[in-house]
This record gives C-alpha cells, structure tokens and sequence, in this order.
C-alpha cells in the first residue's frame, strides 16, 4: 500500500466513527479536519468531497460488522450453526459497535432517508443483501434437514432484522444493553424453534 492508500485509509478509518455518531449532515469539514488532524485541502486531495468520505467511512463501517458475522460462519458446520452465529458474532462486537455509534446500517438509514439518497441507497443495499444471505441460511438449513421444511425463509429473515436493529435502537436510546440481549436471545429461541 503506497502513501497515498495509507493516508485516505486513515482518513476513512478516523471518519468512520464520527459519521456513524453524529451523521452526514451532523459532520462538518471542521469536525473531520480537528478529529483528523488534517486541513480540509489534505482531505480534499484524497478525496472528491464530503459525500465520497461518508460513502466510504459507511462502506467501511459496514465491512467492520459483516467480516465479523463472516468470521463466526466460518467456525459454524451447519445452516442452522451458521443462523446462530449471527448472535453469537454480535454480541462479541456490540460494545465496540456501540462505541463508534451503534449500527451503520440503521444509523446511516434514519438519517439519509430522504436527505442523501447516495447513502439511502447504500443503507438499502446492505438490508436486501443481509436479508438474502439470511435467507440463504434458511433454505440451506431446510434442504440439510436441520430446519422446519415449512418455515418461510422471508418472514423468518425480516424478523430476525427488525430484532437485531430494534434491539439495538433501544438499547442505545435507553443506555440499557438489555434490549440488546433480549432481542439476541429472542433470536436465538426464533432458530430454536424453527429446528426439525
């Protein structure tokens, strides 16, 4: 990685959380240039605009989450091992999650709901594929056997979503972790459940 790959990953790296907590609009170029420790023109000369390091910074918050999710599938032989891995993978990360503003994908889609449709976009992206994967998951597990051959994958993976991001807005809002928990546990009883 040359110097200039360097510079506009720990530019990226910095920024990340900053967008995560105080939003795109919330960010100003002097919020960036004080947590960087850089002036807008350093900025600018690794980046087109403000726009291009939110994308970026949310690409990067998001990435953080899914390799987690990915490394505990990793470890998991089985659909429905890997379906319980995403709570397992979780709560591993959430304080660290929690720390850098909470979800990317719930912070990013409250916000640039009709303010900043690149980012809307992206945030919409990262629910349809997150929701095909779980999907996937389900499918698998009922073509191994492992999961009730009845069970709708779709309704199963929206669940599961609105658990893992309900949780999440509650626990943040409240300073409470136990909505997180709750909804983790509840999505662990949802997989039990669905067992053949």
């Amino acid at each position: 990685m040359g110097k200039a790959e360097r510079t506009r990953q720990y530019i990226i790296e910095k920024a990340a959380p900053l967008f995560n907590r105080k939003g795109y609009a919330g960010t100003s170029m002097s919020d960036l240039t004080q947590a960087l420790g850089m002036t807008k023109g350093a900025i600018y000369g690794n980046f087109k605009d403000k726009d291009e390091v939110a994308i970026e910074a949310f690409k990067f918050n998001l990435a953080f989450i899914n390799r987690s999710f990915e490394s505990e599938q990793s470890q998991s032989p089985t659909g429905t091992a890997k379906l319980m891995s995403y709570a397992r993978a979780y709560r591993k990360i959430y304080k660290e999650v929690l720390l850098n503003g909470g979800c990317p994908i719930l912070n990013t889609a409250a916000e640039a709901d009709d303010t900043h449709p690149k980012l809307h976009h992206l945030a919409r992206q990262a629910i349809i594929q997150w929701k095909r994967r779980l999907v996937s998951l389900v499918e698998a597990g009922k073509a191994e056997g492992a999961l009730d051959a009845d069970t709708d994958a779709h309704r199963f993976a929206e669940t599961v979503i609105a658990l893992f991001e309900g949780g999440g807005v509650m626990a943040k809002v409240t300073g409470q972790e136990s909505y997180m928990e709750s909804a983790l546990t509840e999505i662990e009883e949802l997989i039990e459940a669905i067992e053949a």
